[in-house]
Order: C-alpha cells, then sequence, then structure tokens
C-alpha cells in the first residue's frame, strides 16, 4: 500500500522551513466573560474560514497571558490539534484575538510562502491524509503533535507561482462568501416582510394601511392565549403540508453509495456532506420508501442541534436522512416560503421550548412536529409568496452558483498542487 507520501510525486519541503514560528497555544482554559476581548476556539473554524457568528471573549489580563507566548496577526494561521484535528484558518485583516484550547499559531515566513498558499496546501487532501497519519504508524489518530506538525510535507513551489495559486483559490472563496453575504441579506428581508405581516399583524390592510396599528380588529384566541387578527384560522401544521421524519435505524456505513444526512450533519450553515457516512443502494431505497427527499423540501434538526432547518434546492438529491424531520414542502408548493419562515420564526421557537423531550439527550418529536399550531390566512399567506419569491428564487440561484464554485476550488486544488493546472500570472 502507498504511503501518503508517494501521493505528491513533486519536490516537498517541511512546514516548520517555510515559517518564522509554529507556536502551540496554552493548554489551560481561558478565562470567558461575557464581553472584551476575542478568544478564538476550535468550532470558529471551518472549511478553511474564520466563522465570528459565535464568538467568546476573556478580559485584559487573560488575553495578554494568552498572547505571551506569540501574538496572533492577520495573515498568520491557526490549525486545530485535536475536537476536530486539522481544521485551519487565516486570522483576517482587523481581527485582534488570542486563541483558545487545542490550537496552534502559525507565522508564515513571507520570504517564503504565500500565506494563502500555505493554506490551501494545509486543506489539500495530501496534508490532510499526514495530519490525520501524523504518529507515523499508518493509523488514524485524534491530536495533531507539534513536532509531527512541524515536518508536514508542504509542495516546493517557486513564491511567483504560490501567490498566483493562492489569488485564485481564495478569489473563488471570496465569491463564495460573498454570495453567502447576499443570501443572508435576502432571507433577512424575507424575514422582516414575515414578522411585519404575521407576528406583528401589520400587513396591508384593504386600505393599503399596517392592519393592527391602523386599529384593526383583534380577538383572543383561546388555543394560543393571545389576540389574533379577526377572521384568522388556527389550524396544526400536518393539515397544510406533510411532515414525515426520516429513518431512526443506522445503517451500516459502506464504502460507497449514498450520503446519510442525520441530526449531526445539519449545520445552521448548511448539509455537512464531509462528516457524512456512506450508506449502500439498498439502504438509501428502504429510506426513501418512508421519507424520500426532493427538491423544494424542508429539513428540520430533531436532536443534537434541534432546530437546524435546510431548504433543500439541490435540484439531484443523493442523500438520505435520520432523526431529521422533513417537511414536504414540494408536493405543496404554493406553502414553501411561507412555512419555510414559519419554522424560523419566534411562534415555533415559544413552541419548541414547550413540547421539547428528553433529560440527556434532548429531542423533539414527529407528533409534536406535526401538530405545531400554526396561524392561517390564505389570502394574506398567498400575497406574501408572491412578494417574496423573487429574494428565494434569487437564494436558490447564488446557493447553486456557491456549489458549483466550491467542486471547481475542490477539482483545482489539487491540479494546481501537482502542477497539472498553471495560473498565468496574476500580476500581468
Amino acid at each position: 500500500m502507498k504511503s501518503y507520501r508517494d501521493t505528491f510525486n513533486e519536490v516537498t519541503v517541511q512546514l516548520q522551513s517555510l515559517c518564522k514560528s509554529i507556536t502551540d497555544c496554552h493548554h489551560s482554559t481561558p478565562t470567558y466573560t461575557s464581553e472584551g476581548r476575542l478568544v478564538i476556539r476550535n468550532f470558529n473554524i471551518k472549511d478553511g474560514r474564520m466563522l465570528l457568528n459565535n464568538i467568546s471573549f476573556t478580559d485584559d489580563t487573560h488575553f495578554e497571558q494568552r498572547i505571551s507566548r506569540e501574538k496572533p496577526e492577520s495573515g498568520d494561521l491557526i490549525i486545530t490539534r485535536e475536537a476536530p484535528m486539522g481544521e485551519v484558518c487565516i486570522i483576517p485583516e482587523g481581527i485582534e484575538c488570542c486563541l483558545g484550547q487545542r490550537m496552534v499559531l502559525i507565522k508564515p515566513d513571507e520570504e517564503k510562502v504565500d500565506h494563502h498558499f500555505l493554506l490551501y496546501s494545509l486543506l489539500s487532501e495530501y496534508a490532510q491524509i499526514q495530519i490525520s497519519k501524523s504518529n507515523g504508524t499508518g493509523s488514524i489518530v485524534s491530536n495533531l503533535r507539534i513536532p509531527l506538525l512541524k515536518e508536514l510535507l508542504i509542495p516546493k513551489i517557486d513564491l511567483c507561482n504560490q501567490k498566483n495559486i493562492g489569488f485564485v483559490l481564495s478569489s473563488i472563496d471570496k465569491k463564495i462568501a460573498l454570495n453567502n453575504k447576499i443570501n443572508t441579506e435576502l432571507e433577512a428581508m424575507a424575514k422582516l416582510i414575515y414578522d411585519y405581516w404575521f407576528v406583528q399583524f401589520d400587513f396591508p390592510d384593504a386600505n393599503s394601511k399596517p392592519y393592527k396599528s391602523s386599529g384593526g380588529k383583534m380577538v383572543y384566541n383561546e388555543a394560543l392565549k393571545r389576540e389574533i387578527p379577526e377572521g384568522w384560522e388556527v389550524d396544526v401544521i400536518k393539515n397544510v403540508i406533510d411532515v414525515k421524519d426520516g429513518t431512526h435505524d443506522s445503517p451500516k456505513p459502506s464504502t460507497e453509495g449514498y450520503h446519510l444526512i442525520t441530526s449531526k450533519n445539519l449545520k445552521i450553515e448548511g448539509l455537512d456532506f464531509e462528516n457524512a457516512n456512506l450508506i449502500s443502494a439498498i439502504d438509501y431505497e428502504n429510506i426513501n420508501k418512508r421519507s424520500k427527499v426532493d427538491t423544494g423540501d424542508i429539513l428540520f434538526s430533531m436532536i443534537g442541534s434541534i432546530g437546524a432547518i435546510y431548504r433543500v434546492d439541490e435540484e439531484k438529491i443523493n442523500f438520505a436522512i435520520k432523526n431529521v424531520a422533513l417537511y414536504k414542502t414540494s408536493k405543496n408548493n404554493c406553502y414553501k416560503n411561507f412555512v419555510y419562515m414559519f419554522l424560523k420564526s419566534y411562534d415555533m421557537q415559544r413552541y419548541m421550548g414547550n413540547v421539547i423531550s428528553g433529560s440527556i439527550q434532548k429531542f423533539i418529536g414527529l407528533g409534536a412536529l406535526r401538530n405545531m399550531p400554526i396561524l392561517i390566512d390564505h389570502t394574506l399567506i398567498k400575497n406574501y409568496v408572491q412578494t417574496t419569491e423573487s429574494l428565494f428564487k434569487k437564494q436558490t440561484l447564488i446557493k447553486r452558483e456557491n456549489q458549483q464554485l466550491s467542486q471547481l476550488r475542490d477539482w483545482l486544488l489539487p491540479m494546481l498542487m501537482n502542477g497539472q493546472v498553471t495560473v498565468k500570472d496574476t500580476a500581468s
């Protein structure tokens, strides 16, 4: 069997020869505060990016202690040693931070290596195989040791070509990040309209004025224990749309086949195929008899990160689901966008607080998800769907573009590292 050293046929150099320093973080747990100085933790690093949507802080004293060995600066790289191992990112411009536990700070020598090139080298399969087998025995390990990190083999490419490679790959990632920002703003616009109409009840009345603020009649609803607009119905969501759940069995993992998306693979940012098991075609077909996922459906995590939601915009579906609820909007497309926003609404959050079960492993049952009370005014729902249709269509197109860009980046990465594809000098 070939070792990872045979998977790259060109000249390599050790990581430490390209860096000013490779510094292990403090092994103590930071003293966390509600505000203060930024602490980067393992979960803030994913797929080559620093995620700042769930951040932690420490005070000035502990911040200074944690940067005493080496101060993190923009352009430096951070790599995780465990839980998970081998996630890496660049510190962006304008970010002042210290590191949490189980992380290593890498300071590239800009006269020897381009920091974007180094990032993608560490993200490449060639480097990741070395990281996962860094004890030298060929077996998978769970902790990246500093001596072996320093000896990690990196493709030896001249600095000019490094910069070209780093420029191309980082440009793709910047476009993906920009698209994600646009999609976030599009969804925020759709949510603003939803909240205005279905939470505050200031939808346009017959005179195009905000209903409740203009004195629209409100009536007390006993089931919801609050006032709702006169003439509105209260129903349960199973009467509006089909609600199913995926398998609760554990199909045997396969070396090839179809991905099995479980609740742990359903993230706020999307579906985590990388860490999802493969299952056989037979198991895939058996699960699909119960809960086949189609384009336009909505997935809802039932355990773990309960309430994580994903709208399925993919045209080709090659995965099955486990411990995930399935809202079959593809069978009732006119309610798709409304149901999606309802599942992310204040009403849904309040409802989940009353029906989540389990003392050790929290979960929400299929019965509770089918019997969620939902306010219905068919005319207003139709108006909402028409009003927001262009926003959601644009979101879908952008999401599909990002999927294509990700595939292009992942195809280019090994080809560029091996010299099978070259990049014209970006300075010309």
